[in-house]
């Protein structure tokens, strides 16, 4: 007799009735062995843990290390997916308002057929000439933007203690040293986020749009940026030959996929963030939809995408207290990058600052840096 059952149908009832399979005579009344695993996430985990790189940077031939950056933006373009179609940016000068050192005009731009873009543009009182700027973009944090980037907390007492513990005001401390700043919103965020429901990220529900139209949500914050880029660019007060850009968290995130595509970032800081996806994302509550592409595993990785910038300057942040970015990796990771930095003859483009706190802008390195590269 048969010990194995499926279920199939009785022709003459129309009923599930056993037939010879896989189950066991005796189930249901049988215990579930405990080696059995019901969790997707520690499904993940096996799966995340047997993740290859596909076309990892060379580290030690510059003759390969310079064919794998020829071969790079076709690889990163390829993950990015499908993008929208160019439009005339058509700004509007909505608002300004006198911050004491510079003036703080909120703009709108377009990015694609029917979607704009809001964002602050700082701009010192004593610019006369085309000078050195700086795209700076959010962390996810509290969900408000640019707002938090430039210090504008509408009276908020909670956004006012964010700003001060995880210093992300850099937009307006930028503005204060003399550059020209532009804030935006990514998608879900700030005056772009149509919702946040309880125990949901709107980035997560956008994420799930634009899969179902076949897009990534990252690349589709991407290409605002560079839109973003256009605009700062065209600024009669810019020189498009000293335009850096900073982020933390998220905006780290975009601040090293940005400076990798696009090379009109002549310097980068990312804060919060630079580590690996195969360590990042196995902390259970790290990823969001913001942050990832399809299929990226295992074909590109934070230090891919960080050689890819070199040899143009670069700094990253790094708490040592920081649980979302593990500190013992992001040093490992900037180890293989100095490596990529030394073989292009632009060590000294390479910074790592690394501070004793937690995930949150530090910028103490940060500014100088800024003003010696810009």
């Amino acid at each position: 007799m048969c010990s194995r059952r499926r279920w199939g149908t009785s022709p003459r009832r129309g009923r599930a009735r056993p037939i010879c399979s896989t189950w066991r005579a005796d189930w249901p009344g049988r215990a579930v062995p405990t080696s059995r695993n019901f969790s997707p996430w520690r499904h993940f985990l096996h799966e995340l843990a047997g993740v290859q790189p596909d076309d990892p940077v060379p580290l030690d031939d510059v003759a390969e290390l310079r064919a794998w950056k020829e071969r790079f933006p076709t690889r990163l373009e390829a993950l990015l997916g499908p993008l929208p179609s160019a439009v005339p940016p058509e700004v509007e000068v909505v608002s300004s308002e006198d911050c004491g050192r510079y003036r703080r005009d909120k703009i709108v731009f377009d990015v694609e057929h029917h979607l704009s873009s809001p964002a602050w543009l700082l701009v010192p009182h004593d610019r006369e000439t085309p000078g050195a700027a700086v795209l700076a973009q959010h962390e996810h944090g509290l969900g408000r933007g640019k707002d938090e980037v430039c210090a504008v907390d509408g009276g908020d007492d909670g956004l006012r203690e964010h700003i001060r513990t995880h210093r992300s005001d850099y937009g307006h401390q930028l503005a204060e040293r003399g550059y020209v700043v532009l804030a935006t919103d990514l998608r879900t965020f700030g005056e772009r986020a149509d919702w946040n429901p309880p125990h949901l990220y709107a980035c997560d529900l956008t994420h799930v749009h634009a899969a179902m139209l076949g897009r990534n949500l990252l690349a589709l914050d991407l290409w605002d940026l560079a839109r973003a880029l256009d605009v700062l660019c065209a600024h009669p007060l810019v020189d498009p030959a000293r335009v850096g850009m900073v982020g933390l968290s998220v905006g780290g995130t975009v601040t090293l996929f940005l400076a990798a595509w696009d090379t009109r970032v002549k310097a980068a800081v990312v804060s919060g963030y630079f580590s690996s996806w195969a360590s990042s994302a196995a902390v259970a509550w790290n990823m969001c939809g913001s942050q990832v592409l399809h299929g990226m595993l295992g074909r590109l990785e934070h230090v891919d995408l960080a050689a890819a910038i070199a040899p143009r300057p670069l700094l990253v942040e790094s708490g040592t207290r920081d649980d979302l970015f593990p500190i013992d990796v992001a040093r490992a990771e900037m180890a293989k990058l100095a490596r990529v930095y030394d073989r292009l003859d632009a060590a000294a483009h390479l910074e790592h600052d690394v501070f004793d706190d937690g995930h949150r802008w530090n910028g103490e390195r940060a500014y100088p840096f800024l003003d010696h590269w810009l």
